[in-house]
């Protein structure tokens, strides 16, 4: 029986909370890290740091993607006797090419794929590829609301992981054996188009929805002229663009290999996100 408390940052994400909601429902007892918790926690307040990490062994580390703060991080849980990592990193870490040299969340995950590597601490990492729950609860959510979804995604494809999958790895990995000096790569069981990701919620739903394929340029201008700043703006264009240059598509084998189990099918997420739309 797991004793000690397990810190879980980003606790209120679409990971972190569904790791949450697992330990909590095999009776782990759970430190669900965030700026109003007891004790907060902060990311960008280091003082907040050692009260999160007080008599935990082992932490879910979701990072603060356009910082480097998971080495440091890493470095003082290894200091207060922290045993056992599982570090969200993101797919393509490894890929020449993958992301722009810019890309601000492929440096916080190159670097704190270093920083674990590199420690004494035992250490999962985790790469998803896009979340399907992007389309429900992310950055696609309203758009689908609105029956639109503009993207510059081309007619490339991506094969969706469940973030229900993402939390039953994590878990596995925080609360039992063999996981150690594992890298999982989690995806779907198949890849979709944007176009029939958005086909498939529509039949689901009965929302009249449609995918319209833009330019990076075309979507940055876009993006500028509602509000966003234009380092934001391209730097979203450019998370897109491994969608359109066909490096998302790839099938990964990390929740067969963590779980002994295929992962959950993009239908069955559609299935079970519906009402979300409809609401």
């Amino acid at each position: 029986m797991i004793k000690h408390p397990i810190l879980v940052t980003g606790s209120s994400g679409k990971s972190g909370r569904r790791v949450v909601s697992r330990l909590r429902a095999q009776g782990v007892p759970v430190r669900a890290a965030s700026r109003s918790g007891e004790p907060a926690f902060d990311w960008l307040d280091r003082t907040t740091w050692d009260s999160a990490l007080e008599g935990v062994r082992a932490v879910y580390l979701v990072p603060l993607d356009g910082h480097l703060l998971t080495r440091p991080f890493i470095e003082r849980a290894e200091q207060l006797g922290i045993e056992r990592v599982v570090l969200l990193s993101g797919r393509g870490v490894d890929v020449p090419g993958y992301s722009g040299e810019a890309n601000i969340a492929g440096a916080t995950h190159i670097d704190g794929e270093s920083a674990v590597r590199a420690s004494g601490i035992a250490w999962t990492i985790l790469r998803p590829a896009w979340f399907a729950q992007n389309f429900s609860e992310g950055i696609f959510r309203d758009a689908i609301l609105a029956g639109e979804l503009r993207l510059p995604a081309g007619d490339g494809a991506a094969s969706f992981v469940d973030a229900e999958d993402i939390a039953a790895v994590a878990v596995a990995a925080l609360t039992e054996d063999g996981h150690a000096a594992q890298t999982y790569e989690l995806s779907g069981p198949r890849a979709l188009t944007i176009a029939e990701a958005v086909a498939e919620i529509s039949g689901a739903t009965g929302r009249s929805i449609r995918y319209v394929p833009l330019s990076a340029g075309e979507f940055v201008v876009e993006l500028t002229g509602q509000g966003w700043p234009a380092a934001e703006a391209e730097d979203y264009a450019e998370a897109v663009s491994p969608i359109r240059r066909g490096m998302d598509s790839l099938i990964s084998d990390g929740v067969w290999r963590a779980l002994g189990r295929s992962p959950r099918d993009f239908t069955d997420y559609v299935k079970a996100a519906a009402r979300t739309w409809r609401d």
